[in-house]
């Protein structure tokens, strides 16, 4: 059996998803897999960039991270999508990617990978469990195994409590209001542990019952 790869795609304008990705890539890393974190391309014109400098700030921060490409989903057996809600929906750089996938898309070769997502806004009920629900229902198209968090564990309470994925609050300094880097490491954890269940059953070396 070979060792899972994560794929953790995200999109951020000011770092908030960049930090749920990285937690993202240390709990998968620490469970044992092979991780990339990739960030979707930014669309946004360069006036509206260089008019928020913290926007601006942390592009120029995150050039070298390499951009996700199809050949990054088709290599993973997990992904890990973050993005912050946009009017409760997937913000536009993320649903631009998701577009260019039909290829895979009709060819299978997104089936039956594992799934998992997280989001943020700038107040605690700004629509983040839409933007995550939103995104794994194209997931749902692709044929992947989503894995919510649920509430299998105490940490995802002190997280806020969101079944679908770990959400959180950003002020408008870009300060989180909730501590959930742990909740993060755990639904990261979580996900890897599905793929290497269903990587023991699919290798057809277990025996029946």
């Amino acid at each position: 059996m070979h060792k899972i790869k994560v794929a953790v795609i995200y999109y951020s304008s000011t770092g908030t998803n960049y930090q749920l990705a990285q937690w993202a890539s240390e709990g998968a890393t620490k469970q044992g897999a092979d991780v990339r974190i990739l960030k979707v391309k930014e669309l946004a014109p360069a006036e509206a960039i260089n008019s928020n400098q913290s926007w601006k700030n942390h592009l120029e921060a995150t050039a070298k991270i390499p951009e996700v490409t199809l050949d990054d989903l088709e290599w993973a057996d997990v992904y890990i999508f973050s993005m912050p809600t946009r009017y409760g929906n997937l913000p536009a750089q993320m649903k631009q990617f998701l577009d260019t996938t039909g290829g895979l898309w009709q060819s299978g070769k997104l089936a039956n990978k594992v799934v998992t997502a997280m989001s943020s806004a700038v107040n605690p009920h700004g629509g983040q469990e839409e933007t995550i629900l939103a995104l794994y229902t194209t997931m749902y198209h692709w044929g992947c195994v989503v894995v919510a968090p649920g509430y299998t564990d105490p940490v995802l309470y002190a997280a806020g409590g969101n079944p679908y994925g770990t959400s959180v609050a950003v002020d408008l300094s870009g300060k989180m209001q909730t501590d959930v880097s742990d909740a993060v490491r755990y639904q990261a954890k979580r996900a890897v542990t599905f793929a290497q269940w269903i990587q023991k059953g699919s290798s057809g070396n277990e025996k029946e019952n």
